[in-house]
């Protein structure tokens, strides 16, 4: 059932952004993520760590603040990653809207 439950995450629309947050990888040190599209349960980015399945993260987010998740692949400087909580409606609405205006 568990695998059902993430596909049915992962079929939700994803919003494309470009937006360079702050990340910090499982020993603490600062890594830059270019965020390339996300949605309320997880985000793709690019960055040149090289992170493994499994790897958990905090990445600072505007509005929603800090935002834990787990790293579920890594592929030639990309990754998909599935925050830890999902970020709520109204909170994720107001994040797109400031990633937009960071363009």
């Amino acid at each position: 059932m568990g695998n059902l439950a993430f596909a049915e995450v992962r079929r939700e629309g994803r919003d494309d952004v470009h937006y360079r947050a702050r990340a910090f990888g499982p020993d603490a040190k600062q890594h830059t993520f270019l965020i390339v599209n996300i949605s309320p349960h997880g985000l793709m980015a690019r960055c040149d760590a090289g992170f493994q399945v499994g790897d958990r993260v905090r990445i600072q987010l505007p509005v929603a603040g800090v935002a834990i998740a787990e790293i579920r692949w890594s592929l030639g400087g990309r990754l998909g990653a599935q925050f830890e909580t999902a970020i709520d409606l109204a909170s994720y609405y107001e994040l797109i809207t400031t990633m937009m205006r960071a363009k």
